[in-house]
């Protein structure tokens, strides 16, 4: 589980450690680990020019003596100070010690045009609000730079908590960050501002729950429902879909594709396309009634392609099991019906519809990801995935870390993948697994498939569908041969 820690958290963790450490130690670890990364990127440090971007604070300091120790290796090291007056006064002397030299913001333009590596150390963890013009000038000389760029902790510009980017911020090849991930570094739109992110460890105790979690293979593999020897359709979960219209028939297909990939042991369907769904799956069991008739499910999928029928999402609302609503069911639900129900309800709304749900612009859930989940979740009391380049999933009532997921390819942005991703979900739900869970399983799962569809080049929802079996057996580890 790859897991990442508030500002506040970091910072006591990073109190109570400094407290049992001689002064100035946990500097040197973070420099080290950085000198390190930054020497990876190089190649060849001799003889390599380095142009270090140089805030207030500790930011600052990591980035100096960091490039003290490049220097001392042979590099044409130069600091960019961009607050002179409070320059970490240690880091600044080991530089120059180790045979670098430092300028003013003013001087700096040729010499971040000519350099290898620009080492981003202008702001840190604290820092909030945007870049000062000073700053977001030379951010803007970077820009026009052929060198690579490292981010020390985090890209200075992005909010380290919200994943927020509010004007000018540095994009990084790589950010190295110390202890733990920020958030900012997992949610978009800053993780597209982190590049490659290398987590140096600098011996933090930090508390067990996290802020924010991303799963991994192993997460999933341990996860994912496996069927007994006593195991049958009926012990491994019924799932139904309500879902497609005669205008989107198409969406009813797809979420029957992801649910019967999902691991539920039976699909039920309910919808005006059961003979579009039968001739292309013909193990569904299809109703000609509505949810209230179609038999006993352990989950229902309610919304894809439903168009305008409120009563069919309202049924399958009152129903007393888990339930998930997506696309049209977003819009058609009662709210007061969803925070009403004592069944566990995961919602799955992009942005434009999450911004819908909270009455403010499509801008303001792209901009503040993190923030719109989980004020969704407090006001519907239910689980949310909010779709995206990453994912992310708010569990009902808060408390548990939000999970990110980041498998996806931006060729997933295609109709009908959503679909096929609330269909694997509503599979999932219907296998046991509760709200979080399974939405965060089947947004790995999903990207993982998309990735495997794509293979680089455009695909199709169908596609996607097809290669969650291969995605599924991706997340477990490869098993010895028998002798």
């Amino acid at each position: 589980m790859r897991t990442a820690y508030s500002v506040e958290t970091v910072r006591a963790a990073e109190r109570e450690l400094m407290a049992r450490l001689p002064d100035g130690a946990l500097m040197q670890r973070a420099a080290a680990g950085l000198a390190a990364a930054c020497a990876e990127l190089l190649g060849r440090v001799y003889g390599s020019r380095v142009v270090l971007l140089v805030g207030s604070g500790d930011n600052g300091g990591d980035a100096l003596y960091a490039g003290a120790r490049l220097a001392r290796r042979g590099a044409g090291v130069t600091a960019v100070l961009l607050a002179p007056e409070r320059t970490h006064a240690g880091g600044l002397a080991a530089l120059r010690r180790a045979g670098g030299t430092a300028v003013l913001a003013g001087a700096a333009e040729e010499l971040i045009l000519r350099s290898d590596l620009v080492v981003d150390g202008i702001v840190g963890i604290g820092g909030s609000g945007g870049l000062r013009p000073e700053a977001a000038a030379l951010v803007a000389v970077v820009e026009r730079s052929r060198a690579a760029v490292v981010a020390v902790d985090l890209p200075s510009g992005v909010e380290a908590d919200s994943g927020e980017v509010r004007g000018a911020a540095v994009r990084a090849d790589l950010t190295v960050t110390f202890g733990t991930h920020k958030p900012g570094l997992l949610i978009d739109p800053a993780r597209e501002y982190a590049g490659s992110v290398r987590l140096v460890d600098i011996g933090l105790e930090l508390p067990e729950e996290a802020e924010l979690e991303a799963l991994q293979d192993v997460d999933v593999a341990r996860l994912l429902p496996m069927p007994g020897a006593a195991s049958d359709k009926y012990r491994r979960g019924v799932v139904g879909i309500a879902a497609g219209s005669a205008r989107y028939p198409g969406a009813a297909v797809l979420a029957v594709a992801g649910a019967l990939r999902g691991g539920a042991g039976a699909v039920r369907y309910v919808g005006p396309a059961g003979d579009e769904v039968l001739a292309r799956f013909p193990e569904t069991l299809v109703s000609e009634g509505g949810p209230r008739k179609a038999g006993r499910v352990q989950a229902w999928v309610a919304g894809p392609g439903i168009g305008d029928d409120a009563e069919a999402v309202a049924e399958v609302l009152e129903a007393d099991v888990p339930v998930l609503v997506d696309a049209d069911g977003l819009r058609l639900a009662d709210r007061d019906a969803v925070r009403g129900r004592t069944a566990p309800t995961l919602m799955t709304p992009h942005a434009g519809e999450a911004a819908a749900l909270l009455g403010v612009r499509r801008e303001e859930v792209e901009a503040g990801r993190l923030a719109a989940v989980r004020e969704l979740a407090e006001a519907y009391r239910a689980t949310v995935l909010l779709k995206g380049a990453t994912t992310l999933v708010a569990a009902a009532g808060g408390g548990a870390a939000v999970r990110v997921n980041a498998t996806g390819t931006p060729w997933l942005a295609t109709a009908g993948s959503g679909d096929v991703l609330s269909g694997l979900a509503g599979s999932l739900l219907a296998s046991g697994l509760d709200g979080r869970d399974a939405g965060s399983v089947a947004a790995y799962l999903h990207g993982l498939a998309g990735r495997f569809a794509a293979e680089g080049a455009p695909t199709v929802a169908h596609a996607v569908a097809d290669e969650l079996g291969a995605a599924w057996r991706g997340v477990f580890p490869p098993t010895r041969p028998t002798r």
